[in-house]
């Protein structure tokens, strides 16, 4: 029988614990609340909604957050102007730059733009390279959230064969390496494969974790992956039906369902616990001030 991964009920409980500790070290000793800023360049629906959700799950908790909203058309260096601005403000604890950015701008420009001390969502290279090296950093929150989830949930990690689909800065690479790190959380075998790999169903049949991040909805089926087998689906995809749209995940869900042991379901795994890692990340930042 398998087990659903609820993110929504999880995520309720990691919200308590924040708010508690905002209690406790900001408010009861009088200082600012934490405050998230994101930056959004453009109207791409999917960028709007994961935007939205972001600044809604700040509200549930009860802190600060601003959004610059710049038109589609922004040059890459009016961007760089505002990621400056945030930088330099004082009561911003941490900043996000929503991606994917549009063709004309050089995400890594602007990832690198961003102090290391407020980028919450851990992708500039000093955050990227102290994760690698087991030191204290932003963890990327997709990644965090997936963590999080297996270790709440009491799945042990170590000594399993964790295949990993897609090898984005944004997921595939972060948990890759956070799934091998020596550490209690960790010690997994990783292999990490991708749209160029041949036969993929020849890695998955042999894992006994599979985290899919591909955006390929219905990907992974229950002929790739072996009986009792552990799944957790990064995918988010807004798939049509006529005048209906609905989010979609990587694994084809009814036939995964009942052959994993374990499965987070889409929408309501790793999304919701994505947004309050963020939140996580930036309570870390303002106590970090």
């Amino acid at each position: 029988m398998t087990q659903l991964l609820n993110g929504n009920k999880l995520a309720i409980d990691i919200r308590k614990e924040i708010s508690k500790e905002i209690e406790k070290n900001i408010r009861n000793k009088k200082k600012r609340l934490p405050h998230l800023g994101i930056i959004l360049l453009g109207t791409n629906s999917s960028s709007l909604t994961y935007v939205n959700s972001k600044i809604q799950e700040c509200k549930n908790i009860g802190i600060e957050s601003s959004l610059i909203h710049l038109p589609n058309d922004s040059s890459e260096r009016e961007l760089l102007k505002e990621i400056q601005k945030m930088n330099n403000n004082p009561l911003i604890d941490g900043f996000i730059v929503q991606l994917p950015l549009q063709k004309h701008i050089n995400s890594d420009k602007i990832i690198m733009s961003i102090n290391p001390k407020k980028d919450v969502d851990g992708f500039h290279p000093e955050n990227f390279g102290k994760m690698s090296l087991d030191m204290n950093a932003f963890f990327p929150a997709t990644a965090l959230g997936i963590l999080t989830i297996l270790e709440r949930s009491k799945i042990e990690i170590s000594g399993k064969h964790t295949v990993v689909i897609g090898r984005s800065r944004i997921v595939g690479r972060p948990i890759s390496i956070l799934m091998s790190r020596k550490n209690y959380l960790g010690n997994s075998t990783v292999t990490l494969t991708h749209s160029q790999t041949p036969n993929i169903d020849c890695y998955t049949k042999q894992a006994d974790i599979i985290i899919t991040a591909v955006g390929r909805p219905g990907f992974l089926t229950g002929k790739m992956i072996k009986e009792g087998a552990i799944v957790i689906d990064v995918g988010i995809t807004i798939v049509k039906d006529g005048k209906k749209s609905f989010l979609k995940g990587d694994v084809d869900f009814n036939s995964v369902y009942g052959k994993a042991s374990y499965l987070t379901p889409v929408p309501g795994g790793v999304g919701p616990m994505t947004r309050i890692m963020l939140v996580k990340n930036t309570l870390m930042a303002a106590l970090n001030r």
